[in-house]
C-alpha cells in the first residue's frame, strides 16, 4: 500500500511529458496505476473479510508520534475499490472526452491522477494527522481541477469558492483533530476508536471535526460550492463530486459514527443538517433546466441521505449505509459521464434543447434509466437493496421512540419522494421527446453517434449497479465487518430481534410499501413540476449570494483597514517600525535587573582603520543630496564589513559580503534610473530633526541590545562545537557552509523561501500585464552545431552571422547582443572583456559551489558569482545579450532550485532519517584517487540555482523590463510629436 502511494506521488510528474508526445492516449497509461491499486485491493479481499486487517506503517515524525500507516479494514477496503475503480474508468473516459484537445491536458491528467492518489491515501491512512494532510491536498488539487477552464471567469470563481469553503472547514477540523489527539494521547485512528474516549474536550473536538466533514461533503450550510463546481469538466464532476472528494466527509463520518454517535453533539448536527440538506437539494433539483445542475443538486440531496444513514450510528443503518455509499458512487458517476457524452456530442445540456435523443441513442438511454432506477430505489438494483435496508433500520428506531430516529425516518421518506421526482426529470429532460404548449412534438435533436469507447465507462458503472443488486447476499457478508462495530440500537430503543441483512427480496415488509409509495408520489410530483412552475424564489436570497456578500464585506473591511493603516508614505511606515522598536526594546532594557557588558577597545588593528571610515561614510551618506551618492556611501560601510570579516578569520563571510554588496549596488543602480536623481526633488524631506533623533535612538538601542545580549549568555554556546560537528556530522571542514546546508539547514530553507518571495514580489511590481519573460523569447536562434565551426561571428546589416556567410565583413562580433545596443551606450572594450571573462567567471562559480564544503565558497557565494557574470553580460549587451546568456525563464531556475532543496529534506524521511539528514560516500578511483561526496552538496546546488534565478529575475525585471517600458514610452512620445 505504501509502495502504491509512492507511485501515486511519482507517476503524475511524468504525465505532462507523456501527454506532449502521445496526446490524450496518455490517459490509458495513467489508468494503469489506479487499476493496479484496484486489483491489489481485490487480492486483499479474503484477508479483509476474514478480519486479518492488512497494515503497513512507516515512522515518519517519531518525536510527534506521526506515522505513515496504511490500514485496510472493511470501510477502507470499500472506499479503496470506489476511489480506484471509478478513478480508472474516469481516466479511460477522459481519453474520449478530451479527444483532439491538447491545451492544458498534461497538467490536467497529472492533477487528476495525483488526486486519485491523495484519496487513496486519505481512505487508507490510520493516522488522523496524516489524514488531515491528505484532506488538504485533495482541496488544493480539486481547486486545480475545477478551474481547468482557467480562461473562464465562472470556472475561476467556482474553483476559488470550493477551495475557500473546503479549506476553511479543513482548518476548523484541524483544531478538532489537535484537541482529540492531545486528549487521547495518540493520533492512531484505530487506537482512538478502540479506546472510545468521552468528555467535554472530545465533544468539542467532534463538533469541529464535523465542520470539516460537512464542508467537504457539501452539507448545509456548505452545500452551495458543489453546484458551482459544475463549471469543471464532466470527468471531474463524475469523479470528485460523485465518487471521491465529496465522499471524504462521508467516509470520516462513517469512520467515527460507530463509536461517537452516542455523543450528545453528534446526532443533532449529523441528522438535523443531513435531513435539511437532503430536502433542500432535492427540491432545488426540480427547478433546474441544466442536466448537470440537476445531478449536482441531486448529489447534494444524496449526500444528505448518506450523512443521515451512515451517521446514525446503529448496526443496521451502518450496513445499509455502506450499500448506499457503493450504489451512489456507481449510479451518480454513470449519470455524470452520460451528461458528458451528451454535452460533448451536442454542445448543450439544456433540457429545453434536447428532444428525442433516447430513440437515437437506445444503449445510452437504457443504461441511464438503470442508473436512475438505482438512484430512485427500483428493484433489482443495488439502490433498491440499500434504500430498503435504510428504511427498515430507521423505521425500527422511529417506532422505538428515538427522537432523532423519527426525524431521520421522516426525512429519508420525503427525500425519497424528491429523488424519484428529479430522477424522472433527468430521464425526461435528457431522452424524451418534448412537446410545446399546444401538445405538438418538438423537432428531434439530431444525435451524432459517439465512439463506442466513449460509452464504455458509463455503461460499465450503470451495469454494475444492477449486477450488484443480485449480489446483495455477498455484499452483506463483506459489509458485516464494519456494521458489527456499531451498537444494535440507540440507548432506550430495544435491539431488533434479528440483525438486518442485505437481500434483494425480504418479502412484503413495511419498507417495501414505503419505498413504492415514495416512488409513486415522486412520479406525481414530477408530473406537476415538469413545467417551470417553480421559477420564483421562495426566499429573497440564495446561499451563493450570501457567500458573495461575505466576500464583499471582507474586501470592504480590508480596504477600510488598509486605508487607515497604509497611507502611502514610506517614511511613516519605517518611522512607525523604528518607534515601536525603540519603545519595546528600550522598555525591556530598562526593566532588566542587571546589565553585563564585555567591552574591548579593539580585537584587531584593522578595526581601528576601518571603523572610522565606516562611521564617516555613514554620516556623509545622511547628508548626501543625490541618490546614487547615498547608495555608494552606504556600500562603503558594507565593504568595511568585508575587511573586518576577512581580518577576523571569516573568509566565507567576507566573500559573501562583497558579492552581496556588489549585487545590491547593481540593483540600486537599475532602480535609480526610473526615479529622480536628487533626493527630495518631488517630495522634500520633512522633520529632519525628528528623523535624526529617531535614527540616533535606533542606533543607540541596537548597540545596547548587542552589548547586553552578547554578555548575558550563561551557558556555553553550541557554536563552540560547530567545528567538531561540521566534520563529524557534515563531513566538511568549512564550518560556515556545513552549518548552512546541514547543521542549520532549516534556516537556509526558510531563507530560500524568502528569496523566492522577494523575486516574485519584485517581478509582480514591474511586469504589468504578465509574469512570463518575453525578452529572451524574442531572440533569434543562435547558430546551430553545424555552423559553429564557421566562427568567428561578424556584424552585418542583417545582424550577427558566421564569417563564412559574410566574408566581406571584417568587424568582429564579440557579443551577439552588441548590435542591439544603442551606439551611444555601446563599449567595445567592455564587450571584449566580458567575452573573455564570462566563461572563466562561470567556472569560478562552479568551483566555489563544489569546493565550498571544505574551502571558502558554497552555493550562495557561487550563485552570486554566476549572477555577477550575468550582470556583466547585461551591462555589455543589454536585454538581448542577457537572453542569449540565460535563455530560460528565471522562475524555472527558482522552482528547480527550491525543488532540489525540498527533495533533500523529504528523501531522508523515506530512509527513516530526519529531514535534511545528509549521507556521506567515499571511494578510491584510479588516477583521480580518493574522493568524498556528501549529499548536502545537492542542497547547495539548490541554493546555487535559487540565487542565480534571483539575480536573473532582478535583471529581467528591474533591468530588461524597465528598459522595454522606457523604450515604449519614448516611442509613444515620439509618435505623439510626429502626429
Amino acid at each position: 500500500m505504501l509502495l502504491l502511494l509512492c507511485a501515486f506521488a511519482v507517476v503524475p510528474i511524468l504525465l505532462p511529458w507523456l501527454v506532449a508526445r502521445i496526446g490524450e492516449r496518455a490517459f490509458y497509461i495513467a489508468a494503469v496505476l489506479p487499476i493496479a491499486a484496484f486489483v491489489h485491493a481485490v487480492v486483499l479481499t479474503p484477508a479483509v473479510l476474514a478480519g486479518d486487517i492488512p497494515f503497513e506503517t512507516y515512522a515518519w515524525i517519531p518525536p510527534l508520534g506521526i506515522d505513515l500507516s496504511m490500514r485496510m479494514d472493511t470501510l477502507s477496503w470499500l472506499m479503496t475499490l470506489v476511489v480506484t475503480g471509478v478513478g480508472a474508468l474516469v481516466l479511460l473516459y477522459c481519453r474520449w472526452y478530451f479527444r483532439d484537445k491538447t491545451e492544458g491536458l498534461g497538467q490536467f491528467s497529472a492533477v487528476l491522477l495525483a488526486f486519485a492518489g491523495a484519496m487513496y491515501g486519505l481512505v487508507l491512512t490510520d493516522d488522523l494527522v496524516v489524514l488531515v494532510m491528505f484532506w488538504e491536498i485533495t482541496s488544493v488539487l480539486s481547486y486545480l481541477l475545477i478551474g481547468y477552464y482557467n480562461r473562464r471567469a465562472a470556472s475561476r470563481r467556482a474553483a476559488l469558492q470550493a477551495l475557500l469553503v473546503t479549506t476553511l472547514g479543513g482548518l476548523v477540523m484541524l483544531i478538532g483533530v489537535v484537541l482529540l489527539v492531545v486528549d487521547t494521547g495518540t493520533s492512531s485512528i484505530s487506537t482512538m476508536l478502540a479506546d472510545a474516549p468521552t468528555g467535554p474536550v472530545v465533544d468539542a473536538a467532534l463538533v469541529l471535526i464535523l465542520v470539516g466533514a460537512l464542508s467537504k461533503s457539501a452539507i448545509f450550510p456548505f452545500h452551495f460550492w458543489l453546484p458551482g463546481a459544475m463549471a469543471a469538466p464532466t470527468p471531474v464532476s463524475a469523479y470528485l463530486h460523485a465518487a471521491a472528494m465529496v465522499k471524504a466527509g462521508i467516509y470520516l463520518i462513517a469512520r467515527l459514527a460507530p463509536v461517537f454517535a452516542i455523543a450528545p453533539t453528534w446526532r443533532p448536527i449529523v441528522i438535523g443538517l443531513g435531513v435539511f440538506t437532503m430536502l433542500l437539494g432535492g427540491f432545488q433539483a426540480l427547478r433546474e433546466t441544466d442536466l448537470k445542475r440537476v445531478l449536482a443538486f441531486g448529489t447534494v440531496s444524496q449526500l444528505g441521505l448518506l450523512t443521515v444513514v451512515l451517521g446514525y450510528g446503529t448496526r443496521d443503518a451502518a450496513l445499509a449505509g455502506l450499500a448506499l455509499l457503493l450504489s451512489h458512487a456507481l449510479f451518480k458517476s454513470a449519470l455524470f459521464l452520460v451528461v458528458g457524452v451528451i454535452d460533448r456530442q451536442l454542445s448543450t445540456r439544456d433540457i429545453g434543447e434536447l428532444s428525442g435523443v433516447g430513440r437515437q441513442a437506445p444503449v445510452m438511454a437504457t443504461f441511464s434509466i438503470i442508473a436512475v432506477a438505482s438512484m430512485v430505489g427500483v428493484i433489482p438494483t443495488l439502490g433498491f437493496v440499500a434504500k430498503e435496508g435504510a428504511l427498515t433500520a430507521l423505521l425500527h428506531e422511529a417506532a422505538g421512540g428515538a427522537p432523532w430516529g423519527i426525524v431521520a425516518f421522516a426525512g429519508v421518506v420525503l427525500g425519497s419522494v424528491l429523488t424519484a421526482a428529479y430522477g424522472l426529470r433527468f430521464i425526461w429532460g435528457a431522452f424524451w421527446t418534448k412537446k410545446d404548449a399546444d401538445g405538438t412534438a418538438l423537432a428531434r435533436t439530431e444525435w451524432p453517434d459517439p465512439p463506442i469507447g466513449f460509452l464504455g465507462a458509463p455503461v460499465v458503472l450503470a451495469g454494475l449497479t444492477a449486477i450488484a443488486g443480485f449480489a446483495a447476499s455477498a455484499l452483506d457478508v463483506a459489509f458485516a465487518g464494519y456494521a458489527d462495530l456499531a451498537p444494535a440500537s440507540t440507548p432506550g430503543v430495544a435491539a431488533p430481534e434479528q440483525p438486518a441483512h442485505l437481500a434483494l427480496w425480504h418479502g412484503l415488509e413495511p419498507a417495501l410499501w414505503i419505498s413504492l409509495g415514495s416512488i409513486a408520489i415522486g412520479a406525481v410530483l414530477f408530473a406537476v413540476t415538469r413545467r417551470p412552475v417553480l421559477a420564483r424564489r421562495l426566499i429573497p436570497f440564495t446561499a451563493p449570494e450570501v457567500y458573495n456578500a461575505v466576500l464583499r464585506g471582507i474586501a470592504r473591511l480590508s480596504v477600510i483597514t488598509t486605508s487607515f493603516t497604509q497611507r502611502g508614505s514610506l517614511p511613516v511606515y519605517v518611522g512607525t517600525i523604528f518607534v515601536v522598536f525603540v519603545a519595546a526594546e528600550g522598555t525591556a532594557l530598562l526593566a532588566g535587573d542587571e546589565w553585563r557588558a564585555q567591552l574591548d577597545a579593539f580585537q584587531t588593528p584593522m578595526q581601528l582603520v576601518v571603523a572610522p571610515i565606516m562611521i564617516a561614510a555613514g554620516l556623509v551618506a545622511v547628508r548626501a543630496q543625490k541618490r546614487y551618492t547615498g547608495v555608494v556611501l552606504v556600500s562603503v560601510t558594507g565593504l568595511g564589513m568585508v575587511l573586518l570579516f576577512a581580518t577576523s578569520g571569516a573568509p566565507d563571510l567576507a566573500l559573501t559580503q562583497i558579492l552581496v554588496e556588489t549585487v545590491t549596488l547593481v540593483a540600486f543602480a537599475l532602480v535609480l534610473r526610473r526615479i529622480p536623481s536628487r533626493m527630495g526633488e518631488h517630495n522634500a524631506s520633512v522633520w529632519p530633526v525628528a528623523r535624526a533623533v529617531l535614527g540616533a535612538a535606533v542606533g543607540v538601542t541596537m548597540a545596547m541590545v548587542a552589548l547586553v545580549a552578547t554578555a548575558a549568555r550563561t551557558a556555553r554556546p553550541i557554536s563552540e562545537r560547530f567545528p567538531e560537528l561540521a566534520y563529524e556530522l557534515g563531513h566538511g571542514k568549512n564550518v560556515v557552509n556545513v552549518a548552512l546546508v546541514d547543521l542549520r539547514g532549516w534556516d537556509t530553507m526558510g531563507e530560500l523561501s524568502v528569496l523566492i518571495l522577494a523575486a516574485t514580489g519584485v517581478a509582480s511590481l514591474v511586469f504589468v500585464t504578465h509574469r512570463s519573460d518575453t525578452l529572451s523569447r524574442s531572440i533569434q536562434p543562435l547558430p546551430t552545431a553545424a555552423t559553429r565551426t564557421r566562427r568567428p561571428l561578424v556584424e552585418t546589416a542583417e545582424g550577427v552571422k558566421p564569417r563564412a556567410e559574410a566574408p566581406d565583413s571584417g568587424r568582429m562580433a564579440w557579443l551577439v547582443g552588441g548590435q542591439k545596443v544603442r551606439p551611444e551606450n555601446r563599449s567595445i572594450m567592455l564587450e571584449v572583456v566580458v567575452r573573455i571573462l564570462f566563461h572563466t567567471i562561470i567556472v569560478v562559480s562552479l568551483y566555489l559551489l563544489l569546493a565550498g564544503h571544505n574551502l571558502p565558497g558554497g552555493g550562495f557565494a557561487g550563485g552570486l558569482v554566476a549572477g555577477m557574470a550575468l550582470v556583466m553580460r547585461y551591462v555589455a549587451g543589454g536585454p538581448y545579450e542577457l537572453g542569449a546568456a540565460a535563455p530560460t525563464d528565471a522562475g524555472r531556475l527558482l522552482g528547480v532550485g527550491m525543488t532540489i532543496a525540498v527533495a533533500c529534506a523529504i528523501v531522508p524521511m523515506f530512509f527513516g532519517a530526519a529531514p535534511l539528514t545528509s549521507a556521506w560516500f567515499e571511494a578510491e578511483i584510479p588516477v583521480i584517487g580518493h574522493i568524498e561526496f556528501v549529499t548536502s552538496t545537492l542542497f547547495d546546488i539548490g541554493v546555487y540555482l535559487v540565487v542565480i534565478g534571483l539575480v536573473l529575475d532582478v535583471l529581467r525585471s528591474l533591468g530588461a523590463e524597465v528598459d522595454r517600458q522606457s523604450n515604449e514610452a519614448r516611442d509613444d512620445r515620439r509618435a505623439g510629436v510626429s502626429r
